[in-house]
């Protein structure tokens, strides 16, 4: 089956059953066979997991060659929460396509991204009518909190990870998060990792397969 956003799929060996999928979404300007470089190593010890990485829907504005969630040339808070609706509908079209084509219920799914990536994986899971399996997300914020507050119909199990040197998303986005999700009764594990800028390093990939192993298994 044709997705509505192109994505790189990491499958199982071929003797090997799907029971479950990981959701990876990428950064701004990014795509997805650049997030799913961390299934290198998290496949080897999920062998019954499918990994699926969209694009996302938008070419990016500054990286013609990469895709953005949503554009962010202009920093007005309101038109970054309306271009990420438009991302929100687009995402939910292709999650149900994905639980279509192998029969998934949401709570065979995780939420993983990256930055931007990481954003839509918060909003997209918490406010699903139904849980998720977990969300997973890496140098990422809350939109919008207010916004959030209101939509909020689940209380997935959340995973956040920082760098404490992130100079394009500031770690103290991770504490407003983890204050946020406490309020709202989610549970949620953070970590802020040490001389870390804006990436993804193996320390933080490390923590995250350990918390998906848990959660799937």
């Amino acid at each position: 089956m044709t997705f509505c956003l192109e994505s790189t799929i990491v499958k199982p060996e071929k003797d090997k059953d799907i029971n479950n999928a990981v959701i990876l979404l990428h950064g701004y300007g990014g795509d997805g066979k650049d997030i799913s470089m961390l299934t290198l190593n998290w496949r080897k010890h999920m062998p019954n997991t499918m990994f699926i990485c969209p694009n996302g829907h938008e070419p990016c504005a500054i990286n013609p060659v990469g895709y953005q969630w949503f554009d962010l040339s202009n920093d007005d808070p309101n038109y970054i929460l309306n271009e990420s609706l438009k991302a929100e509908i687009k995402l939910f079209r292709f999650l149900e396509e994905v639980k279509k084509e192998y029969n998934f219920d949401n709570n065979q799914i995780v939420l993983s991204g990256f930055s931007q990536g990481c954003m839509m994986s918060i909003n997209i899971g918490l406010t699903s009518e139904k849980p998720f399996n977990c969300i997973v997300g890496f140098s990422g914020k809350i939109i919008n909190p207010e916004n959030l507050r209101v939509r909020k119909k689940n209380t997935t199990n959340t995973l956040l990870i920082h760098g404490d040197m992130d100079d394009i998303v500031s770690p103290t986005y991770l504490l407003e998060a983890k204050d946020f999700l406490i309020r709202e009764n989610i549970i949620v594990e953070t970590h802020l990792i040490k001389n870390c800028g804006h990436h993804i390093p193996v320390e933080a990939s490390s923590i995250a397969l350990n918390y998906i192993l848990k959660k799937i298994y």
